[in-house]
C-alpha cells in the first residue's frame, strides 16, 4: 500500500467521524447515489487529479444479517463515493449461519453484522472452544456495537387475528397459538371459518436464522413462565413436547427472514395466517400486502426480544491492520448521525440512542404505520441468553422438531 493510502486510512477517530457524518448528512439529503463531483460546484473544469484512476484500494468485507440489506446498500454507496481507496464488499447471510461459516472459516470477512448478540456470543463461545485466540474483541474501539435495533413481533392477517385474539382473552400469546395449531378442527376451534383449515405458523429455521431462534426462546419462557431461558429448560419434557407440538404447523422454514416475509405477502393466508418476524421487516412489507389478501397488521407480544444488530471487527488472523483501519472507518460512517436517523425509513430504531424514533417527519413508518398497529412503544422484553443456553436451545429443536418435521406434518 503506497503512502497516501494509509494516510488516508490513518484519519484520527474524532475527526474521521466528523467528516463521516458530513459527508453522510450530504449524501442523504440529495437523496441520489450519483458522485458528487468539487469542480462543478465551484465552476472549474477537470483538474488531472480529478480524472486520473483511483489508486490501490484497501479490500474489507461485510457479512451482515439481510433484514437490513436496503440500510446497509445505500450507506455502502455513498461511503465507496467518498473513500474510493476501500474497496467496500458486502456479504448476506442468516445471522447463525454466518457465524457458523466464521466459525468453520468458509467466510473471512473483516466485519461480522449479525441481526442479533446471540451470533456473535455463538460465534466467540464456539470460535473459544476450538482453542483459538478470541475471535471477537470485549473491549475497546474493535468490540461489538450495535447499530439499529428492532424487537420481534407477529404479523398476522387481521381476520385470522381477530378469530384467535376473541378467544384467548383479547391477545396473541404462544399459548393461545399452541393451543390454536393444536386444534384437531383447526380454525373452526378459534372462531374462524372452516375453509381457513388448520392453524398455518410461520417463522424462520432457527439454526440459521435468529429471528426463528428468538421465536424458540419465546416460546420456552412463556411455558415456564421464567424471564429467562436456562439450559435444565431444553430437556424439559413439557417445554419440547409445547415447542414440538407447535412447530408440526410451520409449513417451511427459510433462511431469511426478509425472503420469509416476501411469501408470506406472495402466497397470502394460504401459506401463512400469522408470522414471527422482525419489525423492521413488517414495516417494509406492511403497506404493499394491504389489499392482497385482506388486512395485514403487527401485533406485539407480552414478551419480546430485541434484535440488537451489533458489528464487530474481527479479531482474526486474516485481517490486517490497513483492513482494521478501513473498517473503523465504515463502522463509523454506519454509526453517523445523518446515516441512523435514515434508519428509521426502513423501520429500524437506531443504535444510537440520542436520535428519536418519533419525529414529526410525515414519512416516518413509526408514525405513518401506526393505523396497521405499528407502535413506538415496546413491551417487556427478555435477556439475551448466553452461548451454552442458545447452543443447547438450537440442539433441542434440532432433534426434537427438525428431523421428523416432514413425517408428522
Amino acid at each position: 500500500m503506497d503512502k497516501v493510502n494509509k494516510a488516508k486510512i490513518g484519519i484520527g477517530v474524532a475527526f474521521t467521524l466528523a467528516i463521516a457524518g458530513i459527508v453522510a448528512a450530504r449524501h442523504f439529503a440529495e437523496g441520489t447515489h450519483e458522485a458528487s463531483d468539487p469542480t462543478k460546484a465551484e465552476g472549474r473544469a477537470p483538474t488531472e487529479a480529478t480524472v486520473t484512476s483511483a489508486p490501490s484500494q484497501t479490500e474489507i468485507t461485510m457479512v451482515y444479517g439481510s433484514d437490513k440489506k436496503e440500510w446497509v446498500e445505500e450507506a455502502a454507496t455513498g461511503f465507496r463515493r467518498e473513500h474510493p481507496e476501500i474497496k467496500l464488499t458486502l456479504s448476506m447471510r442468516g445471522s447463525m449461519e454466518g457465524a457458523q461459516a466464521i466459525l468453520d472459516r468458509r467466510d473471512r470477512p473483516t466485519v461480522f453484522s449479525p441481526a442479533d448478540s446471540m451470533a456473535m456470543t455463538m460465534l466467540a463461545s464456539d470460535w473459544k472452544n476450538k482453542g483459538r485466540e478470541p475471535i471477537i474483541a470485549e473491549s475497546g474501539e474493535d468490540m461489538p456495537r450495535s447499530l439499529v435495533m428492532t424487537p420481534l413481533v407477529f404479523v398476522a392477517w387481521e381476520d385470522r387475528a381477530r378469530a384467535l385474539m376473541k378467544a384467548n382473552d383479547g391477545e396473541i400469546s404462544w399459548k393461545a397459538i399452541h393451543k390454536a395449531t393444536t386444534a384437531p378442527q383447526g380454525w373452526t376451534e378459534s372462531g374462524g371459518k372452516a375453509e381457513w383449515g388448520f392453524v398455518k405458523l410461520g417463522h424462520t429455521d432457527p439454526t440459521k436464522s435468529n429471528s426463528g431462534l428468538q421465536a424458540l426462546m419465546l416460546m420456552a419462557l412463556e411455558q415456564t413462565g421464567r424471564q429467562t431461558v436456562e439450559t435444565s429448560d431444553t430437556v424439559d419434557p413439557k417445554v419440547q413436547t409445547f415447542i414440538r407440538q407447535i412447530e408440526k404447523n410451520v409449513p417451511s422454514f427459510e433462511a431469511s427472514t426478509g425472503t420469509f416475509m416476501n411469501e408470506m405477502v406472495r402466497f397470502g393466508p394460504s401459506k401463512y395466517d400469522l408470522a414471527v418476524v422482525y419489525e423492521n421487516v413488517a414495516i417494509a412489507q406492511i403497506e404493499t400486502a394491504q389489499g392482497r389478501w385482506g388486512a395485514l397488521r403487527v401485533y406485539y407480544p407480552k414478551t419480546t426480544m430485541w434484535s440488537d444488530h451489533p458489528a464487530a471487527v474481527l479479531q482474526a488472523e486474516w485481517v490486517t491492520p490497513e483492513q482494521r483501519a478501513a473498517a473503523h472507518l465504515w463502522l463509523m460512517y454506519l454509526h453517523s448521525r445523518p446515516v441512523q436517523e435514515h434508519a428509521l425509513r426502513y423501520g429500524f430504531r437506531p443504535g444510537d440512542t440520542s436520535v428519536p424514533v418519533r419525529t414529526s417527519d410525515p414519512t416516518n413508518p413509526f408514525t405513518k404505520l401506526a393505523r396497521h398497529g405499528v407502535r413506538i412503544d415496546v413491551p417487556h422484553a427478555a435477556r439475551t441468553p448466553d452461548a451454552p443456553v442458545v447452543r443447547s436451545v438450537t440442539t433441542m429443536w434440532t432433534r426434537t422438531c427438525a428431523p421428523g418435521h416432514a413425517a408428522v406434518r
